[in-house]
C-alpha cells in the first residue's frame, strides 16, 4: 500500500485523524462484537460516567516498519495485560486481552498507509482506551462502556540527537500509597497537569515526584519511569507499589541483563543518593522516547548535575536505548514474543 504523502521527519507529536478506528460496546453484562468505523467523534450522554467521575483507562504503543519491511507492534500483549489490571482497579469490565491485541492489529492493518517508512524515525502511535459511557449521577460504576482504539502518526521524538533535560523535584504528589499510581488511569494524568505546567513556567522540562508518605524516595515523573546508572556501572531502577509498571522499563531491564551483561538493581531509591553524587547517569523511559536523558535536577534552587552532563546522553543510557531500538526495528534479534507482526 502506498504511504501517505507526509514529511515524516517533521510531523511532530500531534493528533491527526486517520482512516479507521476500532469500537466495541459493553452493555447487558458483556462486550459486544467490535468493528472498524470511519468516524473519529465520540457521542455520549452529558451525564456519562467518564465525564462525571473520570471512569477511564488507556494505553499507548507504537506500530512501525522494520528493516525487512514488516509492520509490527512492540509487546502489545503487555499493554493488554496492563489495561486489564487498570480496568479492574476502576471497576470497569476488562476488555479481553486477546481481543485487545486483535483490535490493535485491525487498526494498524486498516491504516497501513499511515505507518511511517523504516528509517524515518516516525511511528504510528496507537491509543487504546475504555470509558464509562452510560449516564451516572451517583458515585458508582457505569453499566455501559466503550472500548476504542485509534492511531495517529507521530514524528521522531529526538531531532538532531537526544539532548539531556533539566528537571525539578516537585512539591506535588503524584499518587497516594495504595492509590492508583500503578495503573494507567486518565485521572492520574489530569492531576499531573498543574504540576507539569508549574514546572514549565519555572523553566524545567519535567517533575520528579517523591514518595508521598516520607518524601525521601524517588518515584517517577508525570509520564515516565526513571533509571539511574551508579558508579559501579549498575542500572538502578526505582521500585515502588505506586509506580506505573512501564513496558519500556521492563524491556530495558531485560536488555541490560541479557544483551549488555549489566547488573540491575531494582529497589527503593532515595533522593539522598542523588544528592550524595552516587549516580553518574539518569534518564526517563517510556514509549515515545525509549530513553530521554536527564542532565541535572533542581531541588528548590539547588542543582545536582550528573557526570554525563547536559550535552549528550551518557554511554550506558545510549547503549540501552540503541539496543532496544535495534530490537524494535528488526536490526537486532528480539526475544521470543516481543515483536507482533501485523499481517
Amino acid at each position: 500500500m502506498e504511504k501517505k504523502a507526509l514529511d515524516w521527519a517533521n510531523i511532530g507529536f500531534l493528533y491527526r485523524s486517520i482512516d479507521k478506528r476500532y469500537v466495541a460496546d459493553y452493555k447487558d453484562g458483556a462486550w459486544g462484537e467490535g468493528y472498524l468505523n470511519d468516524n473519529p467523534n465520540v457521542t455520549v450522554n452529558e451525564c456519562a460516567g467518564v465525564l462525571q467521575y473520570s471512569q477511564s483507562v488507556f494505553e499507548g504503543l507504537k506500530a512501525y516498519e522494520t528493516k525487512d519491511g514488516r509492520i509490527v507492534c512492540f509487546r502489545p500483549d503487555l499493554n493488554a495485560e496492563r489495561m486489564y489490571n487498570s480496568a479492574l482497579r476502576l471497576e470497569i469490565p476488562p476488555f479481553p486481552k486477546d481481543r485487545f491485541v486483535d483490535a490493535v492489529k485491525q487498526v494498524v492493518k486498516a491504516n497501513e498507509a499511515w505507518v511511517p517508512p523504516y528509517g524515518s524515525g516516525a511511528t504510528l502511535y496507537i491509543r487504546p482506551y475504555v470509558f464509562g459511557s452510560s449516564p451516572q449521577i451517583g458515585v458508582a460504576p457505569c453499566d455501559q462502556y466503550q472500548f476504542r482504539v485509534f492511531g495517529t502518526p507521530v514524528g521522531p521524538y529526538f531531532k538532531g540527537g537526544a539532548k539531556p533535560v533539566y528537571v525539578c523535584i516537585s512539591d506535588f504528589d503524584r499518587a497516594a500509597p495504595r492509590g492508583t499510581g500503578d495503573i494507567k488511569a486518565g485521572l492520574n494524568y489530569a492531576m499531573s497537569m498543574h504540576a507539569i505546567a508549574t514546572a514549565h513556567r519555572n523553566g524545567f522540562a519535567e517533575n520528579i515526584y517523591l514518595d508521598p508518605a516520607t518524601r525521601t524516595k524517588i518515584e517517577e515523573t508525570g509520564g515516565a519511569n526513571i533509571l539511574f546508572v551508579d558508579r559501579d556501572g549498575k542500572l538502578v531502577v526505582p521500585r515502588s507499589d505506586s509506580i506505573l509498571p512501564s513496558i519500556t522499563r521492563r524491556s530495558l531491564v531485560y536488555v541490560a541483563e541479557h544483551y549488555l551483561g549489566l547488573t540491575v538493581d531494582e529497589r527503593p531509591v532515595y533522593w539522598k543518593e542523588v544528592t550524595d553524587n552516587n549516580f553518574v547517569e539518569c534518564g526517563l523511559c517510556g514509549t515515545a522516547a525509549v530513553i530521554s536523558p536527564i542532565g541535572k535536577i533542581n531541588d528548590h534552587g539547588k542543582d545536582f548535575t550528573f557526570e554525563s552532563g547536559m550535552e549528550t546522553m551518557g554511554p550506558v543510557m545510549t547503549k540501552l536505548r540503541e539496543t532496544l531500538l535495534g530490537i524494535q526495528l528488526g536490526e537486532i534479534e528480539a526475544p521470543e514474543g516481543w515483536i507482533c507482526t501485523v499481517e
